[in-house]
């Protein structure tokens, strides 16, 4: 047997295009329904009181301390350096905000002072601690 190698063998390569069309589909169906499946799975249990110090409900800004020690601002989970810049734009742009932190009962006490700190660094001295009332005598 002789080999040809003028004669086509057929198609020698991989065409990869449909292959890269179905991925960006799925990167984009993930993109869309993460922020959903984050909200879901973060549960926060919060610490109940007999008194507290919020009885109206005013405009603020909501962030959560997760009993793992995630920050979530405004829905989404943000890591220091990003939670910081978030903070310093809000400073500039609003410096007037009120924060609610809502941290879990079993989270760590340096997770929240470490907000606070943050806080207070970027000039943001409006917040309180969200608890929930204790039911009874």
């Amino acid at each position: 047997m002789a080999f040809n190698s003028n004669q086509d063998d057929g198609i020698n390569e991989i065409n990869i295009t449909p292959f890269v069309d179905v991925v960006l589909v799925l990167l984009v169906i993930f993109m869309v329904t993460a922020p959903a499946m984050v909200k879901e799975s973060l549960k926060v249990n919060l610490p109940k009181t007999l008194t507290s110090d919020i009885t109206t409900k005013a405009a603020s800004l909501g962030v959560a301390i997760t009993k793992e020690g995630q920050v979530v601002l405004s829905g989404r989970i943000m890591s220091d350096e990003t939670l910081n810049e978030e903070l310093r734009k809000i400073s500039r742009e609003a410096p007037e905000t009120n924060f609610l932190i809502s941290a879990d009962a079993d989270s760590r006490h340096g997770d929240v002072v470490k907000l606070i700190d943050l806080l207070k660094k970027n000039n943001l001295n409006r917040f309180a601690l969200q608890v929930e009332k204790i039911k009874g005598p």
